[in-house]
């Protein structure tokens, strides 16, 4: 087993690239509500800026998680949709939902345990 976490861990990259901040509220979005255009999923998701709402949409473009759509009218649309690749992260988020909704309040508690201590740690 080599001695660097990131290499030891082969999840890693994927970690980095679907859960960051803003990634999975993109591409759940983008799962269950379907093709969107960019200010569809602003709406739906306000609290991220729209420079970093680019910048991500960008970034799943290249990954190959979402595609995004050009069409020529006047104004110009475009829209984004999930790509069977990103499509196929869908049971991992399945899973993460339900353990979410099965653990989350347990985690809550320790967080509220850890945060009030009774003795020095």
């Amino acid at each position: 087993m080599p001695d660097d976490p990131t290499l030891a861990c082969p999840v890693s990259p994927v970690v980095d690239m679907v859960f960051s901040r803003w990634t999975t509220p993109i591409l759940w979005s983008l799962n269950y509500q379907g093709r969107q255009r960019f200010v569809e999923l602003a709406r739906r998701i306000p609290a991220i800026s729209p420079k970093v709402l680019t910048q991500r949409l960008r970034q799943l473009e290249r990954d190959g998680l979402v595609r995004r759509t050009y069409h020529p009218e006047v104004p110009p649309r475009v829209e984004y949709e999930i790509t069977e690749l990103g499509q196929s992260l869908a049971p991992i988020f399945a899973h993460l939902a339900e353990w979410a909704s099965t653990h989350l309040d347990e985690v809550r508690e320790a967080q509220r345990e850890y945060d009030v201590p009774l003795t020095p740690r």
